[in-house]
């Protein structure tokens, strides 16, 4: 299979897209996890045994998060109303300045922009953002408009699936991927479940943009750069009747999160056979993939998928550092470890595999070629 894709007729060469550049954005209030567990053992201490919960935060790997909210913000009630319209505030801004670096990154202009892919699950809008963000940075307004929501942490590496997509149906364009999730904005003070205090020991705000085009296009500046991957194709895979793992369900004060402890043991059982099948669509085995690019759910789902993968030193690294330095901030995180492998050359012909699971309960992988 990989002869075939690098002997393509000339004819064909925009059957494939690449990655043209990368932005992130992160909203302005830091928050240290030290911080963070006081900020929660005083709000969870009616809870019996609310000390040994609050211990999950020293044990998340995460040293600093961002919030779009300062942190008192958070010992208050807040309507679903309020919280939506601090999700959308947010996540323009958050999306414009990932956008702009990413356009930037690329060698870009908004007009250049045949369609944008928006990511999100954190709040709800129609018109959804990026009818506004087209119109902010000023994307042709013939420009292609998808956006999708549901996906959760598996939102990244899908959005990344489907952008890749639409750039191999426009040739000298470019696609635009955006993923924006405001975690922080949905938590509720007042819920005293375990998955709470387990999410607000995790979850984070931030954004990544990511310009794409198809191949052979002229001009392309990541022509001749092994920075910038080649994106193959993806594969979903989508475990039977899994619903109750992760998700929201819905509360008077908005999206209410829910998920298992069984995930992690469930990446050790089941992420093995379900990248296997997924690779074979493409005619690859496991052994030839070089680098995962692994969405960091936290520091139990790495090492899970460490066991299960197998995965290299320097893949494990990027995503324990992504975890560390930002925390889970759900679709965007996975697209922070793809910015921060491609912050050097690679070698030529290096096979990636970009990997995150979500609500459904979900895999999304997406094949990458250096």
């Amino acid at each position: 299979m990989i002869e075939k894709l690098q002997t393509l007729p000339a004819g064909e060469s925009c059957s494939q897209a690449r990655i043209l550049g990368v932005g992130t954005a992160l909203p302005p209030y830091a928050l240290g996890q030290a911080q963070a567990r006081e900020l929660a053992r005083g709000l969870f201490r009616d809870l019996p045994q609310v000390n040994r919960l609050i211990g999950v935060f020293e044990n998340t790997g995460i040293a600093k998060r961002y919030l779009a909210r300062p942190p008192e913000w958070y010992t208050h009630e807040h309507s679903f109303p309020e919280k939506n319209r601090a999700w959308f505030e947010a996540a323009l801004e958050l999306s414009l300045n990932a956008s702009r670096k990413a356009l930037l990154a690329a060698g870009r202009t908004p007009q250049d922009v045949a369609g944008v892919v928006f990511v999100s699950t954190t709040g709800i809008a129609t018109p959804s953002p990026e009818a506004y963000l087209a119109q902010e940075l000023g994307i042709p307004p013939s420009a292609i408009r998808l956006p999708l929501w549901g996906l959760g942490c598996a939102g990244g590496a899908a959005g990344l699936a489907r952008s890749a997509d639409l750039a191999r149906l426009h040739p000298g364009r470019v696609i635009l991927l955006v993923a924006v999730e405001l975690c922080s904005l949905t938590f509720i003070p007042g819920d005293r479940s375990k998955s709470n205090v387990v999410a607000s020991s995790l979850f984070a705000d931030g954004a990544a943009a990511v310009v794409l085009g198809a191949e052979g296009v002229a001009d392309d500046p990541a022509a001749s750069s092994t920075r910038f991957p080649s994106v193959l194709g993806g594969f979903t895979r989508l475990l039977p009747k899994s619903y109750e793992i992760m998700g929201w369900d819905l509360h008077p004060q908005g999206l209410q999160v829910r998920f298992a402890q069984s995930i992690p043991t469930l990446v050790q059982q089941q992420l093995p056979a379900l990248v296997v099948q997924g690779l074979e669509e493409h005619g690859l085995f496991p052994e030839e993939i070089d680098l995962h690019v692994l969405h960091p759910g936290g520091a139990k789902v790495l090492a899970a998928y460490q066991e299960a993968l197998g995965s290299s030193p320097e893949s494990l690294a990027a995503a324990w550092e992504v975890l560390r330095e930002y925390g889970n901030m759900s679709s965007p995180t996975v697209l922070f470890v793809l910015e921060r492998l491609m912050r050097g050359p690679r070698k030529a012909g290096e096979m990636g595999l970009l990997l995150a699971l979500g609500p459904g309960f979900a895999l999304e992988g997406v094949l990458l070629r250096w």
